[in-house]
């Protein structure tokens, strides 16, 4: 089995590549280490990757159609982990061009390439910022989602229909509506290194919508066990009246699955946790809501267990524990690179 896995230098496309690259496949991974953030964190995930004989590596930008159709001719993939894309919702208000660049053109040139190249399955990361103004706990795959509060999640959306309809073409396609992911190597961009940060320096760290934030996080091994879980599970033709559902088709191979913890938990306790394994207490100021945040997400993860059967739900206070050391481990080694380079 070849895998292609674009996104390859991010938080969960290294993940997903270091697991499958641990049960000897073969690898190929893509990315284009933009600076949206660090690019270290990202250099230094694919490292991990890079000792095994069955990785191989390409700085690619999906955006350029040319490079992505040659790719897809020289290697022949049988499986596509695609998870390339601009990641956050906040971003989306201050610079939307490069959601519509990444998410929309270059995640058309990437499927458009494998259902040239007719590959086997197409995976896919939507995000749980799909379901927008819904209102209903826990989200399921059944709800609309037609109400999105952000760009990031339009485009996401915007990826679920377009797979659709490639996969009435015939590219089997399955869609991952991502949880709040965190843990070890997790992007800096997001509110966890952010609090971490900001704890440890004595900084106050902001807390949204007054505190009344729920999310359901999820570890990032539970991440990856979903996704390898599902590389041989190719969707087909419902054939079972499923038009009420439209995480299924009745007519496409095609699948919209909730990967996520079932286990939805106050962002103030979430604070708690860091704060004890931090052994510092953080200096919290309350903030209104900010556009585009979904004060609550709660993922219904019944139909993706159903199928591969039991996820594992690593508990918080676990995955908190091993972020944690990770982040001192890491930042450490990093501080005393930096002092010897000096």
């Amino acid at each position: 089995m070849t895998v292609l896995i674009t996104g390859v230098a991010g938080f969960i496309g290294s993940a997903v590549a270091l697991e499958l690259l641990r049960q000897d496949k073969t690898v190929v991974g893509i990315d284009n280490l933009n600076d949206y953030y660090d690019v270290k964190l990202k250099e230094d995930r694919l490292a991990q990757c890079l000792p095994y004989s069955k990785f191989s590596f390409e700085r690619i930008n999906i955006i350029n159609r040319q490079a992505i159709s040659q790719l897809f001719l020289t290697h022949h993939f049988e499986n596509v982990v695609h998870l390339a894309a601009q990641a956050g919702v906040r971003y989306s208000f201050k610079n939307p061009t490069i959601y519509i660049d990444s998410n929309l053109v270059g995640f058309g040139n990437v499927i458009e390439a494998a259902y040239q190249c007719q590959v086997k399955h197409f995976i896919f990361s939507s995000s749980s910022s799909v379901y927008g103004a819904n209102k209903k706990q826990p989200f399921s795959e059944k709800d609309s989602v037609d109400h999105p509060l952000s760009l990031y999640a339009a485009t996401k959306r915007a990826n679920e229909l377009i797979a659709h309809c490639y996969a009435y073409y015939g590219l089997p396609c399955t869609g991952l509506r991502f949880f709040t992911v965190y843990g070890p190597w997790s992007r800096p961009d997001m509110a966890l290194i952010h609090f971490t940060q900001n704890i440890l320096q004595d900084c106050p760290i902001h807390v949204f919508n007054e505190g009344n934030m729920v999310r359901d996080f999820t570890y990032i091994d539970d991440i990856v066990a979903g996704v390898i879980g599902l590389l041989n599970h190719i969707p087909s033709k419902s054939g079972r009246g499923e038009e009420r559902n439209p995480s299924m088709s009745d007519c496409a191979p095609y699948r919209i699955y909730n990967i996520g913890n079932h286990q939805p938990v106050q962002l103030i306790y979430y604070i708690k946790m860091l704060e004890k394994f931090l052994n510092k207490k953080a200096k919290i100021e309350m903030m209104p809501i900010q556009t585009g945040d979904i004060p609550y997400t709660y993922a219904d993860v019944r139909d993706l267990e159903n199928l591969i059967g039991k996820l594992p739900h690593t508990p918080l206070e676990v995955g908190m524990k091993r972020f944690v050391e990770w982040y001192h481990a890491y930042y450490r080694k990093s501080a005393l690179c930096a002092l010897s380079q000096a």
